[in-house]
């Protein structure tokens, strides 16, 4: 199963996490989310989103780029 991705990256927040969000709540439980984002607080905000809503979170960096690969709980 591939995962969906979001490009938020060149976003400020909140929007990478509104983003987030708003195709998190049309996923089916077990589907994995990545997530592209740039702004440094999308480091923070998305695992904290994550973590309060029962969803796994593991990030990278690659040359600036955040990459999130959630999973919904």
């Amino acid at each position: 199963m591939t995962a969906e991705t979001i490009d938020a990256r060149g976003l400020k927040c909140p929007l990478p996490v509104l983003r987030m969000e708003k195709r998190l709540a049309a996923l089916p439980p077990g589907r994995m989310l990545t997530v592209l984002a740039t702004d440094p607080m999308a480091r923070i905000d998305i695992p904290l989103y994550c973590r309060q809503h029962g969803h796994d979170c593991t990030h990278t960096v690659e040359n600036d780029v955040l990459r999130f690969d959630i999973v919904k709980g």
